[in-house]
């Protein structure tokens, strides 16, 4: 697609300019947002939004009822220079600011009204190492302070029709030990894009569709698109096969005290652990083991010092 390849070079070209494409059909129904590279290096969403862009514009799919907005590069800064960010983390506090401060704040200025405009949000990310891909959703169905929801139900449903075969659970409760770990307030930190639209009253899944480079990652991104035109009812198109199995919670988050700190294994997300398996070794020879069955998530070796190392789940 020669014609996507040219955006693409061109929004790379331009950081200062952040663009999108919008249908809205005469027919009313759902509305729905799909965000790419959110992180600049995480590429596949902006490969498969550009071609369901493309597929748009000459007739192969068309928008039977509601709206549809495809966000194809959502950090043009961090994609031009295929880094993770630009000044900052984007997705680690989506939060509208009056007086933007960097880079981040003016693409969030933007984007948040964005959001806010839609009923569901499909962000796509991919991740360091080999794993399968797999969506994420946010809390269950409460009345609390930090993330209130109550829309978990249509959440699952997104999440379930998205064409990957695993579900994890609990980012923001596990993100906030994390934080507290650090010494950070639990104010901003950890609003991302899918918390952001939670708390205008929306849903979101982010769905993590595979290694960073893997051109299989494109391939999922765009399946996942195609499962929530479907589900939504938004476009005649094939669904994929739905999951529905058992969901991975978000349990414990380790972080990395030491660059002499080591991962015991070349762990995989979604690698089964059962209680006391070694997993690490600190930089003093501390052992860290499993404290329960369950699986590794998020296995990052190269982590900086404080940051996030590894996480644990459970069966939910």
């Amino acid at each position: 697609m020669d014609g996507g390849n040219e955006l693409i070079r061109r929004a790379a070209a331009t950081p200062q300019v952040l663009q999108w494409h919008t249908w809205a059909s005469l027919t009313p129904g759902p509305s729905l947002v799909v965000l790419g590279a959110v992180h600049g290096n995480e590429t596949c969403g902006t490969h498969a939004i550009f071609r369901a862009i493309d597929d748009l514009q000459h007739g192969r799919l068309l928008l039977r009822q509601g709206r549809l907005t495809l966000v194809p590069i959502a950090n043009p800064l961090a994609f031009g220079t295929d880094t993770r960010e630009g000044d900052r983390n984007l997705n680690r506090r989506f939060v509208p600011r009056l007086q933007p401060q960097d880079y981040e704040d003016h693409i969030t200025a933007q984007l948040a009204p964005l959001l806010a405009t839609h009923d569901a949000l499909l962000d796509l990310h991919s991740f360091h190492t080999p794993g399968d891909p797999f969506a994420m959703v946010g809390p269950r169905n409460n009345d609390g302070a930090r993330e209130p929801f109550k829309r978990a139900a249509e959440e699952a449903d997104l999440a379930r029709a998205l064409g990957v075969n695993k579900v994890v659970e609990g980012w923001l409760e596990v993100y906030d030990r994390a934080a507290l770990a650090r010494g950070e307030p639990l104010d901003e930190e950890g609003i991302g894009t899918n918390e952001y639209m939670r708390s205008q009253g929306g849903y979101a899944v982010t769905i993590e569709c595979g290694q960073h480079k893997d051109p299989e990652a494109i391939r999922v991104a765009e399946r996942a698109i195609r499962g929530a035109l479907a589900l939504l009812g938004m476009a005649d198109v094939p669904a994929p096969s739905r999951y529905d199995g058992p969901a991975a919670r978000l349990k414990d988050v380790v972080l990395r005290e030491s660059l002499n700190d080591e991962l015991a294994a070349d762990w995989h997300s979604f690698d089964v652990v059962k209680a006391g398996d070694l997993i690490a070794r600190r930089a003093d020879g501390r052992e860290l083991r499993a404290p329960y069955d369950g699986t590794v998530l998020f296995p990052h070796p190269e982590a900086d010092v404080g940051q996030e190392w590894f996480y644990l789940a459970e069966p939910s």
